[in-house]
């Protein structure tokens, strides 16, 4: 029984979301062969402001690409 758990940045709308659960999904069905009933995917979105990489959040990089643009 696969469990997929994803962590992402929140800000995707429920289309996008919902669109990534639909390919993960038939990814692992496709290609491990599990039973349809049988995949797990669990999403948990973290506030831009809650992930840093490289001691910048996300929310700060967003903001950094907006002034460069």
């Amino acid at each position: 029984m696969p469990h997929v758990e994803i962590t992402i940045g929140a800000g995707r709308s429920e289309q996008q979301l919902r669109s990534m659960i639909h390919r993960v999904h038939t990814a692992l069905v496709e290609t491990v062969g599990a039973r349809p009933d049988h995949v797990r995917i669990v999403v948990t979105e973290v506030a831009r402001t809650r992930w840093a990489t490289g001691d910048v959040t996300l929310h700060e990089m967003d903001h950094q690409e907006e002034e460069q643009s």
